[in-house]
């Protein structure tokens, strides 16, 4: 079988490998000299101030922002030649939620839906609206939902997917309690089925799942 480009065999399992990045934003450095591996079926929580540069390693990771220098890997495949391919393996959710707001939250999973190629995407929509406690206001439009779900539909949008990377920056703002039960049992689902699990929290007590390493981030440096 044939490679696509920039891919290799995953280093001792690890979904992410990074070397030396960095990311300048104008005269300021964001990340510098990032190192950093983690494992399939691995949990890491990064913690850090705000400006540390925590979601803009998560951005990376996501291709969704091209690093400055360094180089990486996310499940064997390289950051800059295989952006796309990465984005197929990878969920990001960032601090927006990138909701398309004059669409129902069931307008914006069947959109989802049809980019992932989701078989049966109705019954797979009906199942994740579910989950995320939105089936009764599945079709308002977005723009009339509360911050929390708007972040629940957020969730439910990754979970019509199973990235072998999950990337989730603060993913307990705006939720509740249910709501939090909700990103720990996606949590424990991801892991399970051995995927990759990087965090971005401050508050640890609302992670019901043990991490793997906790991490911090602080002046575009990881200790």
């Amino acid at each position: 079988m044939s490679e696509e480009p920039g891919q290799r065999s995953l280093p001792g399992g690890d979904a992410i490998s990074l070397r030396g990045i960095t990311r300048r934003f104008g005269h300021k450095w964001a990340l510098r000299g990032i190192e950093l591996d983690v494992g399939l079926s691995e949990l890491v929580v990064i913690q850090g101030p705000n400006g540390s540069g925590k979601s803009t390693l998560l951005r990376i990771i996501a291709t969704a922002v091209v690093p400055t220098g360094g180089a990486g890997h996310v499940v064997g495949l390289d950051l800059r030649r295989a952006a796309a391919a990465i984005r197929s393996r990878c969920a990001l959710l960032g601090s927006t939620n990138g909701l398309y707001e004059d669409l129902s939250a069931r307008e914006n999973l069947l959109f989802a839906a049809r980019m992932l190629g989701v078989r049966q995407p109705a019954v797979a929509i009906a199942d994740v609206l579910a989950q995320v406690n939105l089936t009764n206001d599945a079709d308002e439009r977005v723009r009339f939902y509360s911050s929390g779900m708007q972040r629940r539909l957020a969730l439910a949008r990754i979970m019509l997917r199973e990235p072998q990377v999950l990337l989730l920056d603060e993913p307990f703002n705006a939720l509740d309690a249910d709501g939090a039960d909700v990103v720990n049992a996606l949590i424990a689902r991801s892991i399970a089925r051995g995927a990759a699990v990087l965090i971005v929290l401050h508050d640890l007590a609302r992670l019901a799942h043990r991490p793997t390493r906790s991490l911090a981030l602080g002046q575009g440096r990881l200790a």
